[in-house]
């Protein structure tokens, strides 16, 4: 009989500890917004091959989060309330998920370990699904380590000083806590996220967009209060991302009064700090927009990738929690796509277009959703789409289904995009890179996925505004809908910011489009809205938005149509839709 051979791995902990736990892994990256139930610890995204299964008191595996910066709150949610993994092992360093738990570790004293694994390693580890895995700082094995247990209340490493990091004055002031205790513990984790991300020093940030400002239980509750209560007060100019309610109708559209209360203390804790109510999720939307080069620190995934690759300022994608910090501070780690290296492209994706003419503006949710599918981490550089001429409504839909389904910060589309204006331009020149090509075929499987609901199917709820819906989607819904009757089955609720909705309204598009029967939710967008705006029942939600499409069946439990903006008022019309692959689709 052959004896047992004990694996014991060595990988890099960011965040130290020891944990064992029943091993639940997958290949396939997971956003934990959208992902994951932050009360329960399920995972619900339904298009992942984890779905159904519960992290508490596991060892969860995967190769990498993906998809929301509001991640990071989730996780923290699940360690505060006990649902969450004993021990997280990645294939790829991970700075959303790891920051939550830095956060859980240096205001709320609750850690678990993170360790990234080599390539090799995690192979290997994903091999081992359903034994218990012990993990012991920075060693990962299938047997019982030295002194390892399960303990999940370890003391916090405050390893924030480590990696030759290079402080100013005015860091060290920071630190010491001259400008006060708010200041000093947003530093604090400041430097512990540019220890990750190996970042020699921190610099100056001209503006902050902050995604924490989304309720996802009472840990972002009491962590924003904290920072308020201990005198924190922004440093740079800061807008608000979408909020969980909208602040002037939640009552009247029948919300939980204790979620609308806590969704309202929570905004109200950012706007004491001096943050501006914006509660947009597409700030780039907004007259502060950055100009290109310009450095800033916006979360929200897919207002980061629109600001890296379509504004062409420089971002990272920061975690929730993160990004209060930065603003407290004015200082932000010198790492990731701020600098020039790390907004090259490492992947070419040829696009072929056959029919330039046939194209709807259903393509670029879909491209994106696939593009962002096999980038993974990789930063694409996008051939073969400038004679489209994407506008930046197009681009918008693109990049938010792209940052569903990958961790990349950004990408590039050669001849569309600024930085892209040429091939070399964007690309290292001193490694060689791989090249995908992608046919009209190769997009089948992807428009199925995001269609799940069946061949034909009455559909009562028309979902608009994931990201927010901008002025010129406005325009072209009011010309789509005009001399048309709406279903009175059929809701059809658009979700934008207070600035697109101010000016609508002076257009008269708002009247217009509520005389259709369109309705309108300002500070919340779709990914945060629930019962009893979406009513439980057997009938689809028909989206033009890749990123609902994707998270929606977890999120509502419902199936999901997704087309072009003229097939959803076509659904709103008829109260049913025929799922049929668009024309080009089908070259």
């Amino acid at each position: 009989m052959d004896s047992y051979v004990e694996s014991v791995f060595e990988g890099t902990a960011h965040v130290k500890g020891k944990a064992c736990g029943t091993l639940i892994a997958s290949g396939l990256e997971l956003s934990f917004w959208g992902g994951v139930n932050p009360q329960t610890g399920e995972v619900i995204d339904r298009h992942h091959d984890l779905s159904g299964h519960h992290l508490q008191d596991t060892v969860l595996a995967i190769p990498s989060g993906r998809g929301s910066c509001s991640g990071s709150g989730v996780i923290l949610e699940l360690l505060l309330n006990n649902k969450g993994p004993r021990a997280i092992l990645f294939e790829r360093q991970d700075d959303i998920l790891t920051l939550g738990v830095m956060v859980a570790e240096e205001i709320f004293g609750k850690t678990i370990p993170v360790v990234t694994m080599k390539p090799n390693d995690f192979r290997a580890i994903l091999g081992m699904k359903g034994k218990t895995i012990y993990i012991d700082s920075d060693r990962v094995s299938d047997e019982a380590l030295h002194d390892t247990h399960g303990d999940l209340a370890q003391e916090p490493t405050r390893n924030y000083f480590t990696g030759g990091l290079q402080l100013s004055d005015f860091d060290k002031d920071l630190l010491q806590g001259l400008h006060g205790e708010a200041s000093r513990t947003a530093i604090q984790i400041v430097l512990r996220m540019a220890s990750l991300l190996g970042a020699t020093e921190l610099m100056n940030v001209t503006q902050v967009h902050v995604d924490g400002c989304l309720y996802t239980g009472p840990g972002s509750l009491l962590f924003a209060e904290k920072l308020r209560d201990l005198g924190g007060r922004v440093r740079v100019p800061t807008t608000l991302n979408s909020i969980s309610i909208d602040q002037s109708r939640w009552r009247d559209q029948g919300v939980d009064n204790s979620f609308g209360e806590a969704a309202t203390k929570l905004a109200k804790a950012y706007t004491d700090m001096g943050s501006t109510p914006t509660f947009t999720c597409a700030p780039y939307q907004l007259k502060t927009a950055p100009r290109q080069g310009e450095q800033v620190a916006w979360a929200e995934s897919n207002a980061v990738v629109y600001a890296n690759s379509v504004l062409g300022a420089r971002t990272m994608k920061y975690p929730d929690f993160l990004d209060i910090c930065v603003a407290l501070t004015g200082r932000a780690p010198r790492g990731g796509p701020h600098v020039d290296i790390n907004r090259l492209a490492s992947l070419i994706v040829r696009v072929d277009v056959q029919d330039v003419d046939a194209i709807d503006d259903s393509f670029f949710p879909i491209l994106g959703y696939k593009i962002g599918s096999l980038a993974a981490n990789r930063i694409p550089v996008i051939v073969g789409l400038q004679a489209l001429a994407p506008s930046k409504d197009d681009l918008k839909a693109f990049g938010a289904a792209f940052a569903t389904v990958c961790s990349a910060p950004m990408f590039h589309i050669l001849g569309v995009t600024p930085e892209a204006t040429s091939l070399s331009a964007v690309v290292d020149k001193v490694h060689q890179i791989p090249s995908v090509d992608i046919e009209m075929r190769h997009l089948v499987e992807h428009w199925q996925r995001l269609n799940s609901a069946s061949e034909q199917q009455a559909v009562d709820l028309v979902s608009l505004g994931n990201p927010h819906f901008s002025f010129k989607e406005m325009e072209k819904l009011a010309h789509l809908c005009q001399g048309r009757a709406k279903a009175q089955e059929v809701s059809v609720i658009v979700t934008c910011g207070r600035s697109s909705y101010g000016l609508a309204s002076q257009a008269g598009l708002v009247e217009l489009l509520e005389n259709f029967g369109v309705q309108f939710i300002t500070d919340t967008c779709w990914c945060m809205i629930t019962e009893p705006t979406i009513r439980t029942t057997t009938n689809a939600i028909m989206t033009n938005s890749g990123k609902y499409a994707h998270y929606g069946p977890g999120l509502t439990g419902r199936k999901f149509f997704l087309g072009s903006l003229m097939q959803c008022v076509e659904a709103a019309c008829r109260g049913s839709y025929i799922k049929k692959m668009p024309k080009w689709l089908m070259i």
